[in-house]
């Protein structure tokens, strides 16, 4: 449908058409993010693209809120069926509701088809009702009446305190008939087959609609026309919108500037290096100095939450910038509540609108729920910033519901998959302190050109030793991904880790260099980003030919990659219920029993 639309719209030609889901083609199975040929976000994981759309909404009202009302728009949105019945969508459409985005206008196709049973299989809900509990302007009509559409639409243009949803009854596979011409609308097989081999005729289709079965690809004369007279239209909507923004940037020309520089996808300066912190802090609290620091210096940034503001320590940045509320913007963090998927899907969308850097927090666990987004995001390239804390089993008390073991190296998986433009995927960044902290920072808003993970600790951990002096200088070695933190040239082993485990072992270094054996400890935040490093680097930070002992509070195969030959102390099995330190101790965590494992890998 939508390449079929903007065809017609003159974006696709008829030959991009019939090169639908072939190889090298651009128009593939389901549509990708291609602002060229007016394709606005990737979609096909059923809920996903309707509540990109509610971020998008989002950051449109946040920038005719901050800067000018010249930059207001409409934002239109399809949903499906399918769409509807998605967990994704319940939570998207509380939020939208709640904040009352009366500039977010949705389509629902309503046929009553899925791909494998009629929608009465498996539901009984009153999808009006339950949208009108959440706040939105609900209206009806029938959706193969194009007349009836029109009017649907003017009235929701007229809204001004609720999102609008124009639910229209439509007719699977419209129109399909059987070779001997009987009925075949209202079909599950036309759902996901060809008309061809859904147990209609094509041909037969094609000429009971008014078609030529001979040539499909006619546009007729009266449809054209009626798309050329709104492509004249839309160039003097266009023309008007470019003038009025001309004339507000001659009023406001620094606001204009730093505006266009934000659609541009510069980023602000900030200088990390002075970005203070007490010692031996969380990571997650080393963040929280940076999140305060860039509420005062980053204005085009929406932070959220999912209900943990004040545990993975975004509230940093809602105390200095102030929360987004219902049909007021001024703020720039957005209270998410209890849905991780919507809110990473949300601020997908406040990335792929433009002039707008998104940035969402949560527990480190429950990346898990953000993970389809996650995926979106790397494939669509777009460089949104996941805040994860409680990074390991010492989140502790809470238990194994709550300790990460696995996720560190499934989100890894990022690093290693290569985008479209043969780029990691990811920027996956565990700090080792609070300078690393700073760091990592600097590299996640740097980075534009993929998604990036900050990985962070809940518990305290000790500052890694400085040589000279400038623990952030020093930290930045981070920005290759890996580097020496301590040791000599020529070490009897090298020690990686990242994360919590780097102190540990520079602990562990101590307790051997007594018994003379001479350690290097490395910190590797990045593996991905370390592995893009050139073989002679990476051979200088972790020697080939001298032993290699990488610890990590994740599964062993996490550190694999850097540690190819050498061992890896890791965990394998699900945390405990205790404080952070027994639990350390029971898992052999301690530097004591750090020291003796690689006492033994030497053997």
């Amino acid at each position: 449908m939508l390449y079929s639309v903007l065809h017609l719209a003159g974006r696709y030609t008829t030959d991009d058409l019939k090169a639908f889901r072939s190889w090298g083609s651009i128009t593939p199975g389901h549509p990708e993010l291609d602002v060229e040929h007016g394709v606005e976000n990737t979609s096909g994981p059923l809920g996903q693209g309707h509540v990109m759309a509610v971020g998008c909404a989002i950051a449109e009202r946040f920038i005719a809120t901050h800067y000018s009302e010249v930059f207001a728009h409409k934002t239109y949105a399809f949903i499906s069926d399918g769409g509807v019945q998605e967990g994704i969508s319940q939570e998207a459409a509380r939020i939208a509701g709640h904040l009352g985005l009366s500039n977010l206008i949705m389509f629902y196709d309503s046929n009553a088809v899925q791909l494998s049973t009629n929608c009465d299989a498996v539901s009984n809900e009153d999808t009006a009702m339950k949208y009108r509990s959440w706040n939105w302007n609900v209206i009806e009509c029938d959706g193969t009446d194009p007349k009836a559409l029109a009017d649907a639409l003017e009235q929701a243009l007229g809204e001004t305190e609720r999102p609008t949803i124009i639910i229209g009854h439509t007719i699977m596979g419209r129109g399909a008939v059987t070779v001997e011409g009987e009925n075949f609308e209202g079909k599950c097989s036309t759902h996901g087959n060809p008309l061809s081999k859904s147990g209609a005729d094509y041909g037969k289709t094609i000429e009971n609609l008014g078609g030529d079965p001979n040539d499909p690809w006619i546009v007729f004369p009266e449809v054209q026309e009626l798309y050329a007279q709104r492509a004249a239209e839309q160039r003097q909507i266009v023309a008007q919108r470019k003038q009025a923004i001309d004339e507000w940037a001659k009023q406001e020309p620094e606001a204009m500037k730093r505006l266009q520089d934000f659609i541009d996808g510069k980023v602000p300066e900030v200088d990390y290096s002075a970005i203070t912190h007490k010692p031996n802090i969380a990571t997650r609290a080393a963040s929280a100095n940076v999140l305060a620091t860039l509420a005062e210096k980053v204005e085009n940034m929406i932070v959220s939450s999912a209900d943990l503001a004040n545990s993975d320590k975004t509230d940093a940045y809602l105390k200095v910038r102030g929360a987004i509320k219902p049909h007021d913007y001024t703020g720039a963090f957005l209270h998410a509540g209890v849905s991780e998927l919507a809110m990473a899907a949300i601020i997908n969308g406040i990335a792929l609108h433009g002039g707008m850097i998104g940035a969402c927090g949560t527990f480190f666990v429950f990346s898990d729920y953000i993970k389809p987004a996650a995926r979106l995001s790397a494939l669509m390239e777009l460089p949104v910033k996941f805040i994860w804390t409680h990074d390991a089993f010492r989140v502790g008390e809470d238990g194994p519901t709550h300790e990460p073991v696995e996720q560190e190296a499934q989100i890894r998986l990022m690093e290693e998959l290569k985008n479209h433009h043969g780029r990691n995927s990811m920027l996956v960044l565990r700090p080792a302190d609070a300078a690393e902290t700073s760091v990592a920072w600097k590299m996640a808003m740097d980075n534009t050109l993929t998604p990036t993970a900050l990985i962070l600790s809940r518990q305290d951990i000790a500052d890694l030793p400085s040589a000279s002096g400038n623990r952030y200088a020093e930290a930045l070695g981070a920005e290759k991904g890996g580097y020496v933190v301590i040791g000599p040239e020529k070490p009897d082993v090298t020690l990686v880790g990242n994360g919590s485990e780097v102190s540990t072992l520079v602990a562990a270094s101590a307790i051997l260099k007594e018994q003379g054996i001479k350690c290097r400890v490395v910190s590797v935040p990045s593996i991905g980003l370390f592995l893009n490093q050139p073989a002679d680097y990476r051979e200088q930070v972790i020697p080939t030919a001298i032993p290699t002992f990488g610890l990590t509070s994740g599964l062993p195969s996490t550190l694999r990659r850097v540690v190819p030959n050498g061992t890896i102390y890791g965990l394998d099995h699900f945390g405990a219920s205790a404080p952070y330190k027994i639990l350390d101790e029971k898992f052999g965590f301690t530097p004591e029993n750090v020291s003796k494992m690689i006492l033994l890998s030497l053997k």
